[in-house]
């Protein structure tokens, strides 16, 4: 889901909105024309955000609606927009913060440093990673796995009836940064790229391979709350260094280690107040995601249920981001 995800893809880290908040998953449609006609408006008590598709993005705005409504007054309207799409709402301001960039360089390039639309809102305190993943019952059992020179070595395991007779290499939606597509041609992998729509329904596939204690090998990031209910063991790729995934037609590199990032509408962060300033001291720990994730997409409580659960359990951490 990065600069590379996540979706961004990854993500995500953190990554699938599930039945419970009525989205799809990273693939989601562009949804801007659903944003708040007082998205941006001088003086009023509203805020727009845009909410990504997967549960790792959602638990960020969650807990963000459920402070600035309950401690600082204001009506908080999200909108689903795909990751590269968002950007261009947010210039216009038809949204006014992202929460949680994964990386997209060509749109910072664009928008923060050329138009001046958009600036950097600090990080969120979450770094994220994308890579390739095997589940870790399957490592332990041929260790060697785990070096992606030995990847065709298992593709006739890893074949499923949509891989076309290869190994299948499980993504998630088209619309996250990936480049596994150039990966498997630039590094003669004996591999397809299996799209299963969106965060949710990968997740649902990988459940089922773990239940059955079956092979495979996945796109996935971290962080995300389903690691800890089916443990996946990363396959190292050759070492990402700056710059190797500038072409992504000829990327042979893996997917970088990447501080998660908020991004304002320039005016937003110029005239939005207290919930501007919120924002900009919204930073909490990967461990604080995971568990607003957990309780959204696998103990099924709405994300206001999850916030106001982590809220009331967290009062020191939310408190250092009141305005003063």
């Amino acid at each position: 889901m990065k600069h590379t995800h996540r979706c961004a893809a990854v993500v995500a880290a953190s990554g699938a909105l599930l039945a419970v908040t009525g989205l799809t998953g990273c693939g989601a449609a562009d949804m801007t024309k659903q944003s708040s006609p007082f998205a941006n408006a001088k003086g009023a008590k509203t805020v727009t955000l845009s909410v990504q598709s997967w549960v790792g993005a959602q638990a960020n705005v969650a807990v963000a609606q459920y402070l600035l409504e309950h401690e600082l007054g204001y009506r908080v309207d999200t909108v689903q927009v795909d990751e590269v799409p968002a950007w261009d709402a947010l210039s216009q301001g038809r949204v006014d913060a992202i929460l949680e960039d994964w990386g997209h360089p060509d749109q910072e390039a664009r928008y923060v440093k050329d138009k001046k639309t958009i600036v950097a809102g600090g990080g969120l305190g979450v770094t994220g990673h994308i890579g390739w993943f095997v589940p870790t019952y399957f490592a332990k059992q041929h260790p060697d796995i785990t070096n992606w020179k030995n990847l065709d070595k298992y593709a006739d395991q890893l074949k499923t009836a949509e891989s076309g007779g290869k190994g299948q290499l499980l993504d998630g939606s088209p619309s996250y940064v990936t480049n596994d597509k150039a990966l498997v041609q630039n590094l003669k992998l004996n591999y397809q790229v299996v799209f299963s729509g969106s965060e949710a329904a990968q997740i649902t596939q990988i459940k089922q391979f773990a239940k059955q204690k079956k092979p495979f090998l996945t796109y996935w990031y971290t962080p995300q709350w389903l690691s800890k209910q089916v443990p996946m063991t990363e396959v190292k790729l050759p070492p990402y260094k700056e710059g190797c995934d500038a072409d992504p037609k000829k990327i042979t590199c893996a997917y970088p280690t990447t501080p998660l990032q908020k991004f304002f509408n320039a005016d937003f962060a110029k005239s939005g107040g207290e919930a501007a300033a919120f924002l900009k001291k919204f930073r909490w720990t990967t461990d604080d995601q995971n568990e607003v994730s957990l309780l959204i997409a696998d103990k099924k409580l709405s994300p206001e249920a999850a916030a106001k659960k982590w809220v009331d359990g967290h009062r020191s951490t939310w408190e250092a981001w009141l305005p003063k």
